[in-house]
């Protein structure tokens, strides 16, 4: 009964998120969708400034604390609705405090760990357990997996909180810049097709430039590793040193 109390804040999360999945509210936030109406949300905006933000903010909390795959959809949303400096500074509050939920809850939830870690806790242990500052923030800077799926890891792993928020903001609102700019940048393209969709959108620099940014954040994880073995292969091995017999 007690590790189902423990679980229970978890699992009203994972709960949240599939209703938040399966409402379609998603399909709503897709950029077509926004520029097909946006007269309206100009509109809402232009009513209810604070409550509109205040909204958007406690959306992107709520999807980043269940850790629902597409909350890149909500980002670019909000930068196609506030701009990218508007944009990018409520996304980063949502992200900080999505994850900080979800961080909590998780780490309630695992307690002290288990003897058998999921394969993706396993594979990063070692690393975290050397270098945790360095490695926590290579985790968030760099996407080796889902934003979600590594802070649950986190908190398997017993990563200090402050550590953990320092490196979430700090990793977070790099990821945040670039896509809020693509949300930004594609507002104004579609605008001016009319909101039709092709590849002509791909050539307007507000897209193609923060686009090309995330591509080289993506491929990082395969050029540290590259580099790495490349230099486990070209450090000599040391023999052993045998006593004089």
């Amino acid at each position: 009964m007690s590790r189902l109390r423990a679980a229970l804040p978890l699992l009203l999360l994972v709960i949240a998120g599939i209703a938040l999945f399966s409402s379609g509210l998603m399909d709503r936030l897709h950029p077509e969708q926004l520029v097909q109406h946006q007269d309206q949300l100009r509109s809402e905006i232009d009513i209810a400034p604070w409550l509109s933000r205040i909204t958007y903010i406690g959306l992107l909390t709520l999807a980043m604390s269940t850790g629902i795959p597409g909350t890149v959809i909500i980002i670019m949303a909000g930068g196609f609705a506030f701009g990218a400096v508007e944009g990018t500074l409520y996304s980063s509050i949502g992200l900080t405090l999505g994850t900080l939920i979800l961080f909590l809850a998780s780490r309630y939830a695992f307690g002290a760990g288990s003897k058998h870690p999921p394969k993706l806790v396993d594979k990063l242990h070692h690393g975290f357990e050397r270098h945790p500052v360095a490695y926590t923030m290579f985790l968030r800077f760099v996407p080796v997996a889902p934003f979600g799926l590594v802070t649950v890891a986190l908190a398997w792993l017993r990563c200090p909180l402050w550590l953990f928020m320092g490196a979430s903001w700090l990793g977070g609102t790099v990821s945040l810049i670039f896509e809020t700019s693509i949300g930004a940048g594609l507002g104004e393209a579609l605008a001016q097709s009319h909101g039709h969709f092709g590849p002509e959108l791909l050539m307007q620099r507000g897209v193609w430039m923060p686009l090309t940014a995330i591509a080289v954040l993506a491929l990082l994880p395969l050029l540290v590793e590259r580099f790495t073995s490349r230099r486990h292969k070209a450090t000599p091995a040391t023999k052993p040193s045998h006593p004089p017999g």
